[in-house]
């Protein structure tokens, strides 16, 4: 979770109004079997407003991180956006930011890690959603190939399915603007889906902690 997630709760209503959040029976990759809730973040790009809004946010919480006494992100040179849903958020925040981008070329075999960087230097991942954390983990592998370093990983939603351990077991630190059950909790409290929704979806999510 990050520094002010109450004050991000506005994401979680614009992700339902941009019809991202659906409910069903849904198996999300090899994570996410039979999931009731499923969440297509990528549809922020239909709203630039959320979009820009979710980018100065996540610099803003960024700097903060970076500026405590003791530092919960380290300090980076470069973004690096997921193929393909990480793309957009990573292209925002840099604009942003003013931080340069690069990314992993989609659909090749081998890794080609497209952009401008030099050996040595360190990267940010940033993603739209994890859930296993898995396309991370693959990233940074591709990145530490390339000569690069990676300590960190910002994402809009955790979907809280085991990607902060694998990830911390990687050495990579996840961050995420909100979760899955912050999501739930927030629609629900809101009137904005109905009570069975939100009961499949959070048994779903205390079955995968057990």
């Amino acid at each position: 979770m990050t520094l002010s997630s109450e004050s991000n709760l506005w994401l979680a209503e614009s992700l339902f109004r941009l019809g991202a959040v659906e409910f069903g029976d849904f198996t999300l990759g090899r994570t996410a079997v039979g999931s009731p809730v499923y969440l297509n973040v990528r549809k922020l790009i239909g709203h630039p407003t959320a979009l820009w809004r979710v980018a100065a946010l996540m610099h803003d919480e960024i700097v903060a991180l970076q500026g405590m006494r003791n530092p919960q992100v380290a300090q980076f040179d470069l973004v690096a956006g997921v193929p393909l849903g990480g793309l957009h958020i990573a292209t925002a925040y840099s604009l942003i930011a003013k931080v340069p981008m690069i990314y992993l070329h989609p659909g090749r075999d081998e890794h080609v890690v497209e952009g401008v960087y030099s050996y040595g230097q360190t990267a940010i991942i940033m993603d739209d959603l994890v859930t296993g954390g898995g396309s991370i983990t693959e990233t940074a592998a591709a990145l530490r190939e390339a000569g690069l370093l990676v300590k960190d990983a910002f994402v809009l939603v955790d979907r809280q399915q085991g990607a902060r351990e694998r990830l911390k077991a990687d050495g990579i630190n996840l961050r995420a603007v909100l979760t899955l059950e912050v999501i739930l909790n927030y629609l629900m409290s809101s009137g904005l889906i109905e009570e069975e929704q939100y009961r499949r979806s959070i048994e779903y999510l205390e079955a995968g902690r057990s």
